[in-house]
């Protein structure tokens, strides 16, 4: 099963700066677009113009020689694209281990990496519109352990009839991509 996140969402077509411009001229409501997932027990989401794809597991092809977060390569519709495993990447440990088959691969734009890569999550929740109020950006010490961390989603969701307020950490993945010395 493959989600096309630009069928369902045709801005996505929009990367880099076309879409930071549209920002400074006003075209785009004070909004974000997002992709939110799970790494373990924790919620996550990455920029919704970065993605190309959300694909179901298959199997990876293990590469000799490589760090331990790049789990191989695929054969993704005839282009060769290397998975990166985002838990071992950011250093997460899960209390509850999640099988590779029930994994999902979000296949990031090519356009924003030059190659293809893909990330393996433990799974894809949704795709999410927030306000840029909703995000808080002072949460962040501003290290370089954290400076792919854009900021703190601020999620309002009701659950038994209680408001609670869900926290989404949303990364940068340009930038973590950046900090990756991958060989493949």
């Amino acid at each position: 099963m493959t989600e096309s996140i630009r069928e369902e969402h045709p801005e996505a077509g929009i990367v880099g700066g076309a879409r930071e411009e549209r920002l400074q001229q006003g075209s785009i409501a004070e909004n974000v677009q997002v992709v939110e997932f799970l790494l373990g027990k924790e919620h996550f989401a990455i920029d919704l113009f970065d993605v190309r794809e959300v694909v179901e597991y298959t199997t990876i092809t293990k590469l000799p020689n490589t760090p331990s977060y790049i789990r191989g390569i695929i054969d993704l519709r005839g282009e060769i694209t290397t998975i990166i495993d985002l838990k071992e990447q950011m250093n997460i440990r899960a209390d509850i281990e999640v099988k590779d088959d029930d994994s999902r691969i979000i296949v990031l734009d090519d356009r924003i990496t030059r190659s293809k890569i893909g990330i393996m999550v433990d799974d894809v929740s949704s795709v999410s519109t927030f306000s840029l109020a909703q995000v808080d950006k002072t949460a962040i010490a501003e290290t370089s352990a954290d400076a792919h961390i854009i900021g703190i989603i601020k999620k309002k969701t009701k659950i038994k009839e209680k408001d609670i307020t869900e926290l989404i950490i949303w990364i940068d993945i340009r930038h973590l991509l950046g900090t990756i010395n991958h060989t493949a």
